[in-house]
């Protein structure tokens, strides 16, 4: 038996079964689905299943995310169900199916540069350790330098210097590190030539050479055209063919001009091949495809994709520079996470080459980075408020660290849509630090490292600067997120693991018990909870929802009322009532917590079909009406009634079930007993 053979049976039933699946695939991390029809996967039940840690639909996959077994937990799927997967790139073709315009043209986007990001990491954290180097100013005690040489001072004053001006071996390393910097970002073209002709299907290596064509020592290199006389263009940098000249003119880190030549490289490649004879189509096609891309490039794709490029990373720029510079840094700030969902934050790498290549510095990757962080204080958070839930600290401790290192995957899918509340903090703290972080004109000499390692690839004169952004960036969503939980603000979805059972770690519900933890309980006190429902009651073991089955939250018992009203079990406060009356928390006079919650997912009505008679602190006699509920209403909107009433303060008080179950029960009748132990 493999390893994850019944927890991939279960998701093969909870995904609609073999015949919904059109592809199937994994990642690093997740597994991948191209699905005939996404509304017949169970997502409750998917998100029940032990392994799974989130899931959710982008580029017309249905993904659900695994983790680091992945790829084990591929092979047992394939061996239950019996399906062979396919590759990426087939699944992608079947995916493109439930894609739209806009998301074939991101997806395409996406497939051009993620081949590119071990490079542009990579490079990132080289040219951020330089960053270091070049600017981080130390003390050396009775040096000084002049034109790169070490001189003392007679007077043996500290003076303040960068690392490579102070020693020779850290001088050497900077010079060094440069050598793979500028094959990464200078020669950027070239990759994406090449990434462009692999994801189209083309030769490859045409792909190389166009893009080494784009960046050859023999063209002026484009960071030294603006300081570049038209006149000695002309005259030095200009191919001339007697009637027409064309501008020898490099493309270093220029993104639009090496893509759109890509492009054309690969169509041209494509259209050849149709008409050309194969035993001639070794020789001419690359010709004729090739040649016509390399004098269109530098002719007409290269000079107007430039000013395109240009164009954008102005626009940027300025934005991000004005007057209003707070108000756009906030904006993206906000928005960039919702991007990730969509899938455009893809765009944002090009425009960040963009702007290192124009302005040999970027103000929006601070941005991105500082989302980053406040993403992953946003599951840190919940892990705080929900640490007692196991299966939820297994899925919020690893997606923290990992948000913080730059991928927010986990942290955005697998917890902070689910709440959806951080969410909403984490945007709003991201926004606050976009805002101080443009304020302060931070900005940043790499791209590709993000999370917190990300101020490596922030200009050494703005690396101290950052340090407030990204507190703000951890402390403003931690925050939030535990004052729009305790308010009940953009918060109708609080559920730990399966079911929304976090209600009952609600901080009035703990204020309540802190209270009655202060008063001296005698041991033996007895306390008689009565039946707040009329109908069916059950054994707590019978429950849908496993949090309430597994008696994670407490113990008591399942009720499946045929009447819509839920009356008090007992004298008492009424120490928690959800904003969307689909929940109560009381606390007896004896000290005895009981959480009453009617249906499963009934959160998500947002109090349609309920009506309260009691606010949370009122105190209520035993049979008090509290409130009621549209039964009919509840069943057709698809949730299921049945109404757990447990005894959530179980390591004081033993609950024990009244006569035999299952039995048919009126509202008033005992229910449970509870004895303080």
């Amino acid at each position: 038996m493999g390893k994850f053979e019944k927890q991939a049976q279960e998701l093969l039933d909870a995904i609609g079964g073999k015949e919904n699946i059109s592809a199937v695939t994994h990642c690093a991390t997740r597994m991948r689905f191209v699905l005939n029809d996404d509304a017949k996967a169970d997502k409750k039940k998917i998100e029940n299943i032990s392994t799974t840690k989130g899931m959710f639909t982008n580029a017309g996959q249905f993904q659900v995310i695994i983790g680091n077994d992945v790829a084990t937990f591929y092979n047992d799927f394939s061996a239950v169900s019996g399906i062979e997967g396919v590759s990426k790139e087939a699944a992608k073709s079947a995916a493109k199916s439930n894609q739209n315009v806009v998301q074939k043209l991101v997806g395409t986007l996406s497939e051009i540069f993620t081949p590119l990001l071990p490079a542009i990491i990579v490079g990132g954290l080289i040219l951020g350790f330089r960053n270091i180097l070049e600017g981080v100013q130390i003390q050396a005690l009775g040096q000084a330098v002049e034109d790169g040489v070490k001189k003392f001072t007679s007077e043996g004053v500290p003076v303040w210097n960068t690392i490579t001006q102070v020693s020779p071996f850290w001088n050497g390393v900077n010079g060094f590190l440069w050598l793979p910097g500028e094959a990464i970002f200078h020669f950027l073209p070239v990759g994406i030539a090449w990434s462009v002709t692999r994801k189209m299907g083309t030769t490859q290596i045409l792909g190389i050479v166009l893009g080494i064509t784009l960046v050859s020592p023999q063209l002026l290199n484009a960071y030294a055209v603006n300081g570049t006389s038209a006149a000695e263009i002309a005259k030095n940098w200009s191919w001339d063919f007697g009637f027409f000249t064309m501008d020898k003119i490099g493309y270093q880190a220029q993104v639009i001009p090496a893509m759109a030549a890509g492009f054309l490289l690969a169509y041209l490649e494509k259209f050849f091949r149709k008409y050309i004879p194969e035993a001639v189509s070794m020789i001419f096609v690359p010709l004729f495809a090739l040649l016509p891309t390399i004098i269109a490039s530098h002719a007409i794709i290269g000079p107007i994709g430039w000013k395109i490029g240009q164009g954008i990373s102005f626009v940027v720029n300025t934005g991000l520079t004005s007057s209003l510079s707070w108000l756009f840094g906030g904006i993206f700030g906000i928005l960039y996470a919702p991007l990730v969902i969509t899938g455009l934050h893809h765009t944002t790498l090009a425009i960040d080459a963009q702007l290192i290549a124009d302005f040999k510095s970027t103000n929006l990757w601070p941005l991105i980075d500082l989302s980053n962080i406040a993403q992953g204080a946003s599951v840190f958070a919940i892990y705080l408020l929900h640490r007692k839930n196991k299966k939820e600290a297994e899925i919020s401790v690893p997606a923290t660290i990992s948000a913080w290192l730059g991928v927010t995957e986990p942290a955005m899918f697998g917890i902070n849509l689910k709440y959806v509340y951080p969410f909403v903090a984490a945007m709003i703290g991201s926004g606050v630090a976009g805002m101080v972080s443009t304020l302060m004109g931070v900005r940043a000499n790499s791209i590709g490292v993000g999370g917190l390692p990300g101020i490596l690839a922030i200009r050494g004169e703005d690396m101290l600067k950052f340090i407030l952004p990204m507190a703000l960036a951890i402390v403003v969503p931690i925050i939030l997120t535990f004052f729009f939980r305790q308010a009940g603000i953009f918060n109708k979805n609080d559920l730990v693991g399966a079911g929304d059972a976090a209600f009952a770690s609600d901080p009035a519900i703990l204020e309540g018990a802190q209270k009655i933890a202060k008063t001296e309980i005698p041991k033996g006190t007895f306390a008689t909870v009565t039946s707040p429902l009329t109908g069916e009651v059950r054994v707590l073991a019978t429950a849908t929802d496993p949090v309430f089955s597994q008696g994670i939250m407490g113990q008591g018992v399942i009720i499946e009322p045929s009447e819509g009203i839920l009356t008090a079990p007992f004298d008492g406060v009424i120490s928690a009532f959800f904003p969307t009356k689909h929940a109560v928390g009381l606390i007896s006079d004896e000290g005895v917590e009981v959480l009453i919650h009617i249906g499963m997912d009934t959160v998500k009505l947002d109090g349609k079909g309920f009506e309260a008679f009691v606010k949370q602190g009122d105190h209520v006699k035993r049979g008090q009406k509290l409130l009621t509920f549209d039964i009919d209403l509840i069943k057709n909107e698809g949730f299921i009634v049945e109404t757990p009433v447990i005894v959530t303060n179980q390591d004081i008080f033993q609950p024990d079930a009244v006569g035999q179950l299952p039995r048919t029960i009126k509202s008033g009748e005992q229910l449970l007993t509870a004895t303080k132990i």
